[in-house]
C-alpha cells in the first residue's frame, strides 16, 4: 500500500514532464483495502496464510518470480522482437518512465491480484466451504482456478492476426492457471510474485530499454 501512495506523489510531480504519465488517484488505495479482510479467510478455505510456515521463500517467492520472469521474456521476444523491432518514437501505452514504473506497476499487480484473485477465490471457495458441508469442495477449487485464469486474458484480447490472439490467449491463461496453483499452494504472496517477475521483465525491464536506449 505505501508503495502506492508513494506511486501517487511521484506520479503527480513528474506529471508536467510527461504528458502520457499515468497515474493513480487516492481513491484507488480505498479500494485496495477491499482486499485486506479477505486474507483472514485463507485458512478457513485452505490456502496458507500470509507467512505460513511451513511455506518456503522459495516456494512463495523466488520460484514464482522465476516463473513470472519467462511469461514476462516470451512476451518480450513475441511482441518486441518479433512484431514490433524498429525502435519506438515515444513510450508506448504499456511502458512508463523508469523510475516511475516500479511504483505503478507494483501497485497494478496488487490490484489485479486483490480483484481478479484473492476475492474472487476466497469467495468461490468459501461458498464451496458452505454447500453441503463442503462436500464438493474440490469442486469449487476448480472452478475458482479455471474461472481466475480465464478472466484477465478474456477481458484483454489484443487485436490482431489469429495466432497472435492465440498467444495471447493461451500464455495469458497458463500464467494465469499457474498463479492459480501457486495461491493454492503458497497463498497470496506467491501468486503476486509471479505477477511482479512478469511485470519485472514486460513493463520494467523493457521501458528501461526503450527510454534509455531507442529514444535517445
Amino acid at each position: 500500500m505505501l508503495i502506492a501512495v508513494i506511486g501517487i506523489f511521484y506520479g503527480n510531480e513528474i506529471k508536467s514532464d510527461h504528458s502520457f504519465l499515468r497515474i493513480w488517484n487516492y481513491e484507488n488505495i480505498i479500494f485496495l483495502l477491499l482486499g485486506i479482510p479477505f486474507l483472514f479467510f485463507q485458512s478457513k478455505v485452505n490456502i496458507p496464510n500470509f507467512f505460513e510456515v511451513g511455506i518456503s521463500n522459495k516456494q512463495r517467492f523466488l520460484i514464482p518470480i522465476l516463473i513470472g520472469a519467462v511469461f514476462g521474456i516470451l512476451d518480450i521476444i513475441v511482441i518486441k522482437l518479433l512484431l514490433h523491432p524498429e525502435p519506438y518514437t515515444e513510450l508506448p501505452p504499456f511502458l512508463q518512465p523508469f523510475p516511475y514504473s516500479i511504483f505503478l506497476y507494483f501497485s497494478g499487480a496488487l490490484e489485479i491480484e486483490i480483484f481478479y484473485r484473492l476475492i474472487p477465490f476466497t469467495l468461490i471457495l468459501l461458498l464451496g466451504k458452505w454447500i453441503s458441508n463442503g462436500k464438493y469442495f474440490n469442486t469449487f477449487l476448480w472452478i475458482a482456478i479455471v474461472a481466475t485464469s480465464l478472466r484477465e486474458p478474456l477481458e484483454q484480447l489484443p487485436s490482431g492476426e489469429l495466432w497472435f490472439l492465440a498467444y495471447s490467449l493461451f500464455t495469458g491463461f497458463l500464467m494465469n492457471f499457474l498463479q492459480a496453483i501457486y495461491f493454492k499452494k503458497a497463498g497470496f504472496l506467491a501468486s503476486l510474485s509471479l505477477r511482479l517477475g512478469h511485470y519485472l521483465f514486460w513493463h520494467i525491464l523493457l521501458g528501461i530499454y526503450v527510454q534509455y536506449v531507442e529514444l535517445l
